[in-house]
């Protein structure tokens, strides 16, 4: 099964490459090949997510090197989850750019999706930071391909300020790996984390710098305020199908923020332990209210949707700013509904910017058209989930959050901000449906030609995987917290990476 591992990196970076050959990419190969890798992704994942449920940890040594010599890939529960998280979402976005034709606007659509489950996978299964940094690199430089793609003057103009601020992002990562590098002597995170633990008074200060540093990266590919300015115009320029896939682009920063900061920064870290909670939990909070705020005031449904991003990573950012079991397991339960909910109200934005015609997604008053009333409820489904209200699970993540934080002592601040954030998301949404679908006016807009009779399934399923995640919060909430104890429980993931024996011949157990 250790081989098993290698698959959701290695098939996407195999049919990005078959399918840049151009009888490939200009022909339906392209898409079958991708449609076929994509849902082998996600065998693959649903197989490595049955054998991480029973907190089995397992490593893959590329050519045979041992940590921390080699490159290693690990599985636990949490890189199993976000490996699952990524191959569901990319099945039903692909399904959608397929159906409504968007993966046609240009020659390399394909490819750079691949590009982009291969990073992302990548990301979430590495061992080391070094390798980390290229991963992220990969995904950043696919996202880059994949925002462009369909041209425009504004998502250029967008893009390139999208590439400056991950320049600025990925040699401030160089940088604190360096730091932390000339402390401890390694990359690989299990190694680092007992090399940290066991580091002497004179080095703490430089560890706490490169901690520090090394999460403000990862804060600012989460888009925590005042890190997030990028986001908005980022996501608003691209297609809508697009951002539903870049949803989970801010959980890739959230998600080495928790492995990091628990594995290597935690309890055992001396003076290191724990450091970005002293910033993190405001900035959380403030990043809330900034991102529901924007719901509030967006002038089109693609602002309202990364606002949207924006609010749901800040709410999630707050349970993993406590750093406690209790809400890490909170932050896991939640994370699945803020990925999920974020790309279904992208799909329902593509669905009512292409029905609309000339008025596109305008929060402005337009003609009616056709399939309204379905796509109305569609939407009204994905504000409810958006939002966090019942009975969907974003209302059962937030009561998690809230108790997680019942005995912190910012937890007055931490309920109105949550509270006060989800106050003003309703505004935005209920303002934003009302224009969109009550006042309707004028000659009816005619469907589009070649609408394709599936094309409002991928939508439809993402809302389905929603409301399963609160039919079954009990065991999602009981793999939540299993995972989040694992983490705190550092020795065994050590020990599946460098071996008993290595531990044992430095001393360091």
């Amino acid at each position: 099964m250790s081989d098993l591992v290698i698959v959701p990196i290695l098939l996407p970076a195999l049919v990005a490459a078959v399918s840049l050959v151009r009888r490939i990419r200009l022909t339906n190969w392209a898409r079958i090949l991708s449609a076929l890798s994509t849902l082998l992704i996600l065998a693959s994942a649903l197989a490595l997510f049955q054998t991480a449920r029973d907190g089995t940890i397992t490593t893959y040594e590329l050519g045979d090197w041992p940590a921390p010599f080699g490159i290693v890939l690990v599985l636990d529960r949490l890189s199993a989850l976000m490996v699952l998280l990524t191959s569901v979402l990319a099945v039903f976005v692909l399904a959608h750019a397929v159906w409504t034709g968007l993966d046609r606007r240009g020659m390399h659509f394909h490819p750079l999706f691949q590009f982009q489950l291969l990073g992302l996978n990548g990301s979430f299964l590495t061992g080391d930071l070094f390798n980390l940094f290229v991963f992220f690199e990969v995904l950043l430089i696919a996202s880059y391909g994949l925002m462009l793609h369909g041209q425009g003057q504004q998502r250029l103009h967008a893009g390139v300020k999208y590439v400056v601020v991950n320049l600025v992002g990925s040699t401030l990562f160089l940088i604190a790996v360096g730091i932390l590098y000339g402390v401890t002597g390694t990359l690989n995170m299990a190694d680092m984390a007992l090399r940290v633990a066991q580091a002497p008074a004179g080095d703490q200060p430089l560890i706490r710098v490169g901690a520090q540093l090394l999460v403000a990266v990862f804060a600012l590919k989460a888009a925590l305020l005042p890190l997030h300015l990028w986001l908005p115009q980022t996501y608003a320029s691209t297609s809508p199908t697009v951002a539903a896939l870049f949803a989970i682009l801010t959980k890739a920063g959230v998600y080495p923020i928790i492995r990091v900061t628990v594995l290597i920064f935690g309890a055992e870290a001396g003076a290191a332990a724990f450091a970005p909670a002293v910033w993190m939990l405001p900035a959380a909070m403030l990043t809330i209210l900034a991102g529901y705020f924007g719901v509030l005031a967006a002038r089109n449904l693609r602002s309202l949707a990364a606002f949207g991003v924006i609010g749901s990573t800040g709410t999630l950012l707050v349970a993993v700013g406590l750093f406690t079991p209790e809400g890490i397991a909170a932050a896991l339960y939640y994370m699945p509904h803020s990925v999920l909910a974020g790309a279904l109200v992208f799909l329902v934005t593509d669905l009512v910017r292409r029905a609309r015609g000339a008025d596109e997604d305008r929060l402005a008053p337009g003609r009616p058209f056709a399939r309204i009333g379905r796509v109305s409820v569609l939407f009204m489904l994905a504000a409810i989930a958006l939002a966090g209200l019942p009975p969907l699970s974003g209302f059962v993540g937030k009561l998690l959050i809230l108790d997680a934080s019942a005995g912190a002592s910012l937890a007055p601040w931490i309920w109105a901000a949550v509270l006060a954030g989800t106050f003003f998301a309703i505004l935005g949404l209920v303002r934003a449906g009302s224009t969109l679908f009550w006042k309707a006016e004028g000659e009816p807009v005619e469907a589009p030609a070649g609408r394709h009779p599936l094309e409002t399934v991928p939508a439809w399923s993402l809302l389905a995987l929603v409301a399963a995640l609160t039919v079954f919060a009990g065991p999602v909430t009981d793999y939540a917290g299993a995972t989040s104890a694992q983490l705190f429980e550092r020795t065994p993931y050590i020990e599946a990476v460098l071996g008993n024996s290595l531990l044992q011949g430095e001393g360091l157990r």
